[in-house]
């Protein structure tokens, strides 16, 4: 891959952004799964960022972002829209800070991820149906209110932020040569990306996103963005368009991801229920898609050293036995066809 010129800055402030952060996040752990290859020879291991303090990857780039303000903008208060996650890393980022965070979100919001917000402190408004409605709700209280601005993902710091689970995959995982990562507005593997291709050019990626409303992957298609119609999915952490006046992650993406994969709510379901009967992991729906493109075999060309990123496990635990209960005929293993199994 040819590597555009802004790749070596990009990639520098990953590693500054590493240094920034360190000492406030968990290095989360990356575990060996060898019940999950197929092949001969062949190591998959997961990245378990459901771990992360505030259960997603999310507070990678809210805290280097938040913590690279300066006094005067940290002064004014920051303001973030959410699907939940990014809204969750704000809160816990803004009461270590000490500073005022106001967190908009749709009424689609899983109940427990409001909560969680709430717990932390920040202040929480519920506007709109969708996440695109809630984004304008929070751009007319920006310029309202003067409050400093906490990009979900389109943003250098929150990009370079998420890049910091890549120089961890690197260290602990030199001979990576495919990562398979959660792909919704772009930031997570904008910045893994970023560090993976500039240390390893060939490294394989693959984004997976969800069937229902992929506007990433349907603006990868168009070849510029597009506005997709949201629609309810298990992997809610995934939902919203990518902006109309997108600065970073679109190009970002077109350049870095290899290969796009889109699953379905069964198959979501079911790496759900797999990773809590087989692994002892509690996953969220947006966290999982990573596990059911491996699962239903529907990854085209991976390597040998494979990676998969688990971006979150904010998820209702009522749910995830609704889940378990609806699947239980079930099983996994490897051994199945892309229709399902049978127990």
């Amino acid at each position: 891959m040819e590597k555009p010129a802004d790749f070596p800055i990009m990639y520098q402030q990953i590693h500054e952004a590493h240094q920034r952060i360190a000492q406030h996040i968990r290095n989360t752990p990356l575990l060996q799964f060898q019940d999950l290859a197929t092949q001969p020879g062949t190591n998959i291991s997961l990245k378990l960022e459901n771990l992360q303090i505030t259960g997603s990857f999310k507070l990678r780039g809210a805290l280097n972002k938040m913590l690279s303000l300066s006094d005067e903008e940290q002064s004014r208060g920051v303001l973030t829209v959410s699907s939940g996650n990014h809204g969750r890393a704000v809160a816990y980022a803004a009461r270590k800070i000490g500073l005022r965070a106001v967190i908009c979100m749709s009424e689609s919001v899983p109940p427990n991820k409001v909560k969680g917000i709430q717990d932390l402190g920040a202040e929480i408004v519920i506007k709109g149906a969708t996440y695109d409605e809630a984004e304008v709700h929070a751009m007319q209280l920006q310029r309202r209110d003067g409050l400093t601005m906490i990009h979900p993902f389109d943003d250098p710091h929150i990009i370079a932020g998420q890049g910091t689970i890549g120089l961890e995959l690197l260290d602990e995982s030199p001979e990576i040569d495919t990562v398979i990562v959660p792909l919704s507005g772009g930031g997570l593997l904008s910045g893994i990306g970023l560090a993976l291709k500039q240390a390893k050019p060939d490294i394989y990626v693959v984004g997976v996103t969800m069937e229902r409303g992929p506007a990433m992957v349907e603006s990868l298609k168009a070849g510029k963005v597009v506005e997709v119609l949201e629609e309810p999915t298990l992997a809610d952490a995934l939902v919203g368009g990518i902006g109309s006046n997108n600065q970073y992650t679109f190009s970002l993406v077109q350049k870095l991801v290899d290969t796009t994969v889109l699953v379905s709510e069964k198959e979501i379901a079911q790496a759900m229920v797999y990773a809590l009967r087989e692994m002892n992991l509690i996953l969220e729906g947006g966290g999982a898609v990573g596990l059911a493109a491996l699962l239903h075999e529907k990854i085209p060309g991976l390597g040998k050293n494979i990676v998969v990123v688990i971006s979150g496990g904010n998820v209702e635990l009522s749910l995830l036995d609704n889940l378990s209960q609806e699947n239980h005929a079930w099983c996994n293993p490897k051994k199945f066809s892309q229709k399902g199994a049978k127990g």
